[in-house]
């Protein structure tokens, strides 16, 4: 029987980001059809680590459409650089979070997550919705808050 993630308000941690996070992206070439494909195409560039980042990262347009970049950190200087990838620094500060276990046997769990976590008072409006990628079974959905 496939397990239901039902996000709810008792499921949310938070945690403070100490530091930024430099990260390389790919932008998928639309959302949710093209996310795998910018995924893989970043996987392509720089060897799997478990000691690498990865993350993927969305927010809105003015047309009401999602835009989402895969991305990934650096382990080595210039590795992901030397490919003109566009940067983006995911900021310090506290974030609200939900872990989803076993992602890829239950991915509308991440859709539902943010759709919770969006809800919360005092999201930062310059923020975006983060998917932290812990390791190849858990997968961190997470915004910044303000307060």
């Amino acid at each position: 029987m496939k397990s239901r993630f039902v996000p709810q308000i008792l499921f949310m941690n938070r945690f403070p980001l100490d530091h930024p996070i430099s990260v390389y992206t790919v932008k998928a070439s639309s959302f949710p059809e093209g996310v795998q494909a910018a995924h893989m195409y970043l996987h392509s560039l720089v060897s799997f680590s478990t000691k690498r980042k990865y993350f993927g990262i969305s927010h809105g347009s003015p047309e009401k459409e999602i835009i989402y970049y895969a991305a990934a950190e650096e382990l080595e200087k210039g590795e992901l650089e030397k490919h003109g990838l566009a940067t983006f620094i995911l900021e310090a500060g506290d974030y609200l979070y939900v872990d989803i276990p076993d992602f890829m046997k239950n991915i509308s769990a991440i859709g539902q997550a943010f759709a919770a976590l969006l809800q919360e008072p005092h999201i930062d409006p310059q923020g975006a919705c983060v998917e932290w990628y812990l390791d190849q079974h858990t997968c961190r959905c997470m915004v910044r808050v303000t307060q």
